[in-house]
């Protein structure tokens, strides 16, 4: 299994410093956090899209490509890119970019967004979520495989004789997770296509998130690409750990109550019942097996540990943890992958 962080970049003051970093700030520290993230051990490092505050990553293939100059090793995706709002045309090119200066060493994740007003911004309509998603991935599919293109559909000006550059490296496109919350069509898609299958499980029980995880695999195997059980699953999840557990309660009090991982519930019962772990080393290898009974065997976690206006220090001490304490203990209790996921 593959372990990493992604963030949104968001800005919020520090409810115990009462600090906030500026956007200038806040984009260098993502950089200076995913050069820790590779020495500290971790797998993957992923941005999200968003187009509003609090957010500072409207452009994460620009933010990856300047990280990628000041790293060797690790993975670096996204988390989310708007397959809504984006021009697929743009996408095929700016992620084969992206592909062919980190020597291969990314993919991306697909979703729809979830903030509405993005859609009005970029000329879109967000009741046409979903019909948008499949026709602008199964654009940005074909582009990425076909050296000529001719193409045409309801949501954009027709293609002919049209080429992406460049072309993916290698002949081999980015590996696409299409990431949901509450989309069976989603899951449908990445099915369909062979592709990953990312479930956020943040804000809801992981419960919920394993009936489309179960729906996603039971449509892989009949879209002919294998046993179910082989098809590429990915999860999030919120994480605050320190070596000893009542630490970590205390201190993630309160940045749990300053984020948007609150939805009313107490941070026990959230740490509970959702993708969100808190406690020592011992705890998270116990949630992640938790959470592989109910996802299945699956290849990427992904932890959101940036919450709640925390500082960029208090960031690093969490990278400090997770390299020493924990990723030894998750390496020894979680299956090697039987192959890369790109």
């Amino acid at each position: 299994m593959e372990f990493g962080v992604f963030t949104v970049g968001q800005i919020g003051f520090d409810p115990n410093s009462g600090q906030q970093p500026n956007e200038h700030e806040r984009l260098l520290g993502l950089t200076r956090l995913a050069k820790h993230a590779e020495e500290a051990g971790l797998d993957v490092f992923a941005l999200g899209e968003h187009h509003n505050k609090p957010f500072t990553v409207s452009s994460p293939t620009t933010v990856l490509g300047y990280i990628a100059g000041q790293t060797s090793t690790i993975t670096l995706s996204t988390a989310t890119t708007l397959i809504t709002t984006n021009d697929p045309v743009k996408i095929a090119e700016d992620y084969a970019t992206l592909q062919h200066l980190t020597n291969g060493r990314m993919d991306l994740m697909l979703g729809r967004g979830n903030t509405v007003p993005v859609y009005e911004w970029f000329g879109q309509d967000v009741q046409e979520g979903i019909p948008l998603a499949v026709e602008n991935y199964g654009l940005l599919h074909r582009l990425w495989r076909e050296d000529e293109v001719n193409w045409s559909g309801k949501y954009r000006t027709p293609l002919r004789h049209f080429t992406a550059t460049p072309r993916p490296l290698n002949g081999t496109p980015p590996f696409v997770w299409h990431g949901s919350i509450r989309s069976p069509e989603i899951a449908e898609q990445a099915a369909r296509y062979g592709d990953g299958f990312f479930v956020n499980n943040l804000f809801m029980p992981t419960s919920y998130f394993a009936q489309y995880v179960d729906f996603y695999r039971e449509r892989y195997e009949a879209h002919g690409h294998g046993p179910g059980a082989s098809a590429t699953v990915g999860a999030g999840g919120g994480i605050f750990v320190r070596p000893k557990s009542q630490d970590a309660f205390r201190l993630a009090e309160p940045y749990y109550r300053a984020s948007l991982l609150n939805q009313g519930d107490s941070l026990e019962a959230a740490a509970a019942t959702t993708g969100l772990i808190v406690g020592s080393p011992a705890q998270v290898v116990e949630k992640i097996e938790l959470q592989r009974e109910a996802f299945g065997d699956y290849q990427r976690q992904l932890f959101a540990f940036d919450f709640g206006g925390q500082s960029e220090q208090l960031l690093h001490e969490h990278l400090d943890v997770l390299g020493e304490h924990v990723l030894p203990l998750l390496r020894e209790s979680t299956p090697v992958p039987a192959a890369a996921i790109r």
